[in-house]
């Protein structure tokens, strides 16, 4: 992998991205013939030509990097760690939604579907998973369809399996991330296996999240926020997942037990 050239790279992701070399170089507006020699390593392109590709590709920033590198350049998007200074402003934010969520769930996850912070109302969803599933790393698929997670309490567990692998898949064709891959094969093993998305009803605008609890069946609908027009990588591997209630008794229930 270590290898590959940035022609190779491009035209891995021109074929990802089911585009034709006379597609791209249209909407890229170069020639084809330019494009196959860049591909094939007959023509050395400019960073500001590899960019400009890459844009038109809809190449994730971590692999844009990895793409210059290839071609001899340095990386343009830094990937600092979320604690450091560089970072503050994008954690208050972050923190600032999660808190503000309250009373109802809400994570925030990177890439990886790993937990980088959550407010209280998780803990609602938490309830009787084994500790084990708890330590950190926190994977948030691996909590929802783990048999020892929240499966045994999703009444609707086909369903939500199937919504989430097909989340899953949509994400691996858009990064090519091959620890997501991994993350996917991790979950097919689980009983249940990579169940089909169950088709809505025909006036169900989104899948709910249907869960047994002590309150009673707890409903709720799903949201991903991301930031806008990231510009490093970390920023642009970030997502807040917030639940909302689906229905009146999920929200007197969790509004009962903030008073």
């Amino acid at each position: 992998m270590s290898n590959r050239t940035a022609g190779d790279l491009l035209r891995q992701w021109r074929l990802e991205r089911r585009l034709s070399q006379l597609e791209l170089a249209g909407r890229a507006e170069t020639s084809a013939r330019h494009l196959s020699f860049i591909e094939t390593g007959r023509a050395t392109p400019s960073r500001g030509m590899l960019a400009h590709l890459c844009e038109h590709l809809d190449i994730p920033l971590r692999e844009r990097n990895r793409l210059l590198l290839a071609a001899g350049y340095a990386p343009a998007y830094a990937e600092p760690a979320l604690d450091t200074p560089a970072m503050d402003a994008v954690r208050t934010a972050m923190r600032q939604i999660l808190v503000g969520h309250q009373p109802y769930p809400a994570l925030a996850i990177d890439q990886n579907w790993t937990m980088i912070d959550a407010n209280s109302g998780v803990a609602l969803l938490l309830t009787g998973i084994d500790p084990a599933l708890l330590t950190p790393p926190v994977n948030a698929l691996r909590l929802s369809l783990h048999p020892a997670g929240m499966a045994p309490r999703i009444v609707n567990l086909a369903e939500w399996r199937g919504h989430l692998f097909a989340r899953l898949a949509r994400q691996i064709e858009v990064t090519g991330a091959a620890s997501l891959v991994e993350l996917r094969d991790e979950l097919r093993a689980y009983p249940g296996g990579e169940t089909e998305l169950v088709l809505p009803e025909p006036d169900q605008a989104v899948v709910p999240l249907r869960l047994r609890h002590e309150a009673g069946e707890l409903a709720f609908l799903s949201v991903t926020t991301v930031f806008g027009t990231p510009m490093n990588v970390t920023v642009a591997e970030l997502a807040i997942e917030s639940f909302f209630p689906a229905d009146e008794a999920t929200r007197s229930a969790l509004t009962a037990g903030n008073r």
